[in-house]
Formats: structure tokens, C-alpha cells, sequence
């Protein structure tokens, strides 16, 4: 069982959707004990009244558990959607003519209503549009204020109010609908730890969110766009973490530009320290079956290769008929895979660069002399989560325990790669920094008596962002028998 004194081995984080499978509270049990470290609630679906019980159903287990439980509420965002037809159905054939217009009434095989008038203000002649996850493919031949003329290039059947891209435009509509924003309030009202925004283009998008979370969770932007794509450097600095959202995003690019991107996502967030998410059918085939295709067990243990922060299930988890058997296939490739010798060499394959700054100084040397000293672990005392990142982006090669007294920040950090939150009191001086670490570290089973582990604090202590002191401190074989009953419960 996994709790404050009996952490995961595994270093990649598992993010699990939660859904019609698996939104109880015993199943929300099983998957945590199957290894899921975070879980997400998608707010395109289910009433506000059904996700407060699920989020209460986490906390209740949070608090059974003794361990922080980290939420992300999942933004709608503005999706795009035609109209409907008169029949329901139509079937559009190849090399037809097809119009999209601001007509409200049922739509033909020749044409349907086209509830955006965003699209129109920017959509210009040569432009794609790909409809129901780009099983249709439309080529613009001709853009007016009120109607878009378009010839099939791929047809096929289509159907009332199917989702709508636009990969080769940017469309002047804001990140968030009144939807979201309604979303967004529910969620921070509840305390989840993160926010994720969908749909986003550019940096801009994100600010509007920034001002109405206001410290309240951390964001995390989806990249799904090509548009983002193109802006990823700025976007990942206005934002917490970001998402490789493979759904939407191989649907505007081709397929086989999909992994490349994501390898190279995947490295620039790590080289600015964001936490990086991979999403979207890694596990597909396990929405129906008990066992995934050896292709997407390739596709999970590359993105723990590649040293993403987490990985996701989507549909597995949230609709599928095995949605604990999923979390527990993924928990085994991520083990399995972080046990190849050549693991830690792959992920250090991405050079992360420090600031000129103390902390990130003595954030670079801890690996290197957690190696050169053979410390059994790195021991973090944080408020805002600042050290545990910048620690985690080195990726080292020993535990990460990360002590803070905001439980917000212990929950926040449950996406982060390596790191094992534990919410326990503040520390006052350089003294208790040091008994507490050999106390936390036992009770951890992270290391044992005549070990070293290596400690990062800030001096003077409870000032974020300040981190300036590296230890290395030496553990006595009966080091919690010495403590007195009032230190242990200090910790707690």
C-alpha cells in the first residue's frame, strides 16, 4: 500500500480519467492502489453535482490513504461544431461540391449550417477543414462573410453536429467559452490542484485563465493545435505544465508528424523545467480489452524513455470495460521500462541547461553528487514546489522527497517526475531541517541506517524561491528509536 512512509518505485506519474468505469469511490480506490498518482476529471462531461462527489470521493481517500492526492479539472474549450442535417445523416462524396453558411435551418448533402462566425472572419480560400476527427476532408475553394464553398477531398457519411478543425488558421475566438468559465469557478471552488485549457493557439490564451485562477491551482496548457505548436517556446513560459494531446493534434497534422513533435515537446518543456504530459489512446485497444496491442505498449514505454513527467489514460480509464486493469498495465511497462539499464542514460539524452541562479546551481549538483557520494536519496524542503522542480527537471538517478508544509503544494506536485510529496510541518531552524529529513527518510524506506541523502532548503526557512543550502547528512541505524514520540508527531 502506498502512503507517506511507503512511496512508488516508479518515477513516471500516472494520470487517470475518471469516468462512467471508474468515478465510484471503490473504484477510484483501485485504481490509486493500481498506480494511478493523479486523476482527471473532464469537464466536458457530467453534471457539476456528480463531479463534486467524485472530487470529495478523492479527498475521502486522500485522507484515508495519508497521501496527497492530486485533481485536474479538464476545460472544454471552444469546440467547433457543424449544424445538423434534415435526414440526421448525409453522405458526401468525393470531389463534391459542399458549402458551410451562417443558415441556421437542417442542412443537405450540399450544404449545412455553420454555428462559428469566428471561421468566417478568418478562414481564406486553399484552407482545410476536417470534420469528425478528419474522416472528412474538406478543401476551401471559396471564403464569403456568410458562406464557405468547399470541395470533398475525402468524403464519406456525416453526421448531425460533428466536430469541426481548422489546422491551417487561427481562429480569433477566445481559449475559454462562458462554459469554461463557469467550469473553471465550479473547480477552484472544490480545490483541484490543476487546470488544464484546451484548444489553446498562443501564450495569450492562457491569460485570461491566469487572472481568473489567481494562484488558486497551477495551469496546464493542451497542445492540439498546430498553431501552439508553432508557439510552444512562449507558450510554456506563460504557463505550469503543458500536455502532448495526441487526439486533436494528429487530426491537424499528419500522423507521422505526431512523434517527432512529441519528442520534441516533450524536450523543451523539460529544458525550462514545465512538467510534460503525454495523452490520448496509449492504451486505446484496452477500452475493450483486458490486454493492450505490443504497438501501444512501444508507444507508452517511449514516452518514459523520452523522460515525460506523466503519462495519461483516457477512454481506457474512464469508459472502458477494464479500467483498473489498465492503470496496472501501465504501472508495469513504466516499472519495467525504468528497470532497463539504459533508461537513465535515454532520459538525460536532453540537456537542461541551469539558470544562473543559486537554486538551480545546487539543484544541478545534486545529482552529480548524489553519485559521487552515493547518497541513497535527495531530500527537498519546499513551500511553492520550486526546489522539487528544478531538482526533477536533472532527473535523478536516487528518490526525491519532497517535505513541505502547504498541502496545495504537496498536491500540486503529484504530476511531477520522481517526486514524493509529504505534507509535515515547517522546520524553524538548520537543526530541525536535519532531524526531520533523517526521521522522514526512514520512515520512507528510502534509506536506511549508515546512508547518506543529500538536503535542499532555503535559509532563512518559509521563503519561497530560496533555496541555498545542499547537506549531506549521514543516517545512525536507530535513528527513529532515538526521536522522542514529540518529534515524530512534529512531522505529521
Amino acid at each position: 500500500m502506498v502512503s507517506d512512509t511507503d512511496p512508488r518505485q516508479r518515477k513516471v506519474r500516472i494520470l487517470a480519467t475518471l469516468g462512467p468505469s471508474s468515478d465510484d469511490p471503490e473504484m477510484i480506490r483501485k485504481l490509486y492502489l493500481a498506480g494511478a498518482d493523479a486523476f482527471r476529471v473532464n469537464m466536458s462531461h457530467g453534471s457539476h453535482t456528480h463531479h463534486a462527489e467524485v472530487i470529495a470521493a478523492i479527498r475521502a481517500l486522500e485522507k484515508d490513504m495519508r497521501r496527497p492526492m492530486t485533481i485536474l479539472a479538464d476545460l472544454q474549450g471552444p469546440k467547433l461544431r457543424i449544424g445538423e442535417f434534415a435526414d440526421g445523416l448525409v453522405q458526401l462524396e468525393t470531389d463534391s461540391v459542399f458549402t458551410l453558411d451562417r443558415d441556421t435551418s437542417p442542412g443537405d448533402k450540399s450544404r449545412v449550417g455553420l454555428p462559428h462566425p469566428e471561421i468566417f472572419e478568418a478562414i481564406d480560400a486553399d484552407a482545410r477543414l476536417l470534420l469528425d476527427d478528419g474522416k472528412i476532408v474538406l478543401r476551401v475553394t471559396e471564403a464569403e462573410e456568410d458562406r464557405i464553398e468547399t470541395r470533398v477531398e475525402v468524403g464519406g457519411p456525416l453526421s448531425n453536429n460533428k466536430g469541426l478543425n481548422v489546422p491551417d488558421v487561427v481562429i480569433p475566438m477566445a481559449a475559454m467559452t462562458d462554459k469554461d468559465r463557469t467550469d473553471l469557478a465550479f473547480a477552484l471552488d472544490q480545490g483541484v490542484d490543476w487546470i488544464a485549457l484546451s484548444f489553446v493557439q498562443k501564450p495569450e490564451d492562457a491569460a485570461e485563465a491566469r487572472k481568473l485562477i489567481n494562484g488558486r491551482a497551477a495551469l496546464l496548457a493542451k497542445i492540439e493545435k498546430p498553431s501552439a505548436v508553432h508557439r510552444i517556446d512562449e507558450i510554456l513560459e506563460a504557463v505550469d505544465a503543458v500536455m502532448v494531446a495526441r487526439g486533436d493534434l494528429g487530426v491537424e497534422i499528419p500522423p507521422e508528424e505526431v512523434p517527432p513533435l512529441q519528442k520534441q515537446i516533450i524536450e523543451k518543456a523539460r529544458t525550462v523545467g514545465r512538467p510534460v504530459v503525454v495523452a490520448t489512446q496509449m492504451l486505446e485497444s484496452m477500452v475493450r480489452s483486458p490486454t493492450p496491442t505490443r504497438a501501444e505498449v512501444s508507444d507508452v514505454a517511449t514516452a518514459v524513455y523520452d523522460g515525460a513527467d506523466a503519462i495519461m489514460l483516457s477512454a481506457e480509464s474512464a469508459a472502458g470495460d477494464w479500467p483498473e486493469e489498465s492503470v496496472a498495465m501501465m504501472d508495469k511497462i513504466a516499472t519495467a521500462v525504468e528497470a532497463d539499464p539504459s533508461h537513465w542514460a535515454r532520459v538525460h539524452f536532453t540537456e537542461t541547461l541551469p539558470d544562473s541562479t543559486s537554486a538551480d546551481a545546487l539543484a544541478e549538483a545534486s545529482n552529480g553528487i548524489a553519485q559521487t557520494v552515493s547518497a541513497s536519496a535527495i531530500i527537498c524542503f519546499t513551500t511553492s514546489g520550486s526546489t522539487a522542480r528544478r531538482v526533477s527537471r536533472e532527473r535523478p538517478s536516487v528518490p526525491l522527497l519532497v517535505l513541505t508544509p502547504k498541502l496545495k503544494t504537496a498536491r500540486r506536485l503529484g504530476l511531477l517526475w520522481g517526486a514524493h510529496s509529504v505534507h509535515t510541518r515547517d522546520v524553524n531552524n538548520f537543526e530541525q531541517m536535519v532531524g526531520k529529513s533523517k526521521r522522514m527518510a526512514l520512515r520512507a524506506r528510502i534509506a536506511e541506517g549508515g546512508d547518506r541523502v543529500i538536503v535542499m532548503a532555503g535559509v532563512p526557512f518559509g521563503t519561497p524561491g530560496s533555496t541555498n543550502v545542499l547537506h549531506i547528512v549521514r543516517l545512525i541505524g536507530n535513528e527513529l528509536q532515538r526521536h522522542t514520540q514529540d518529534e515524530i508527531d512534529a512531522d505529521r
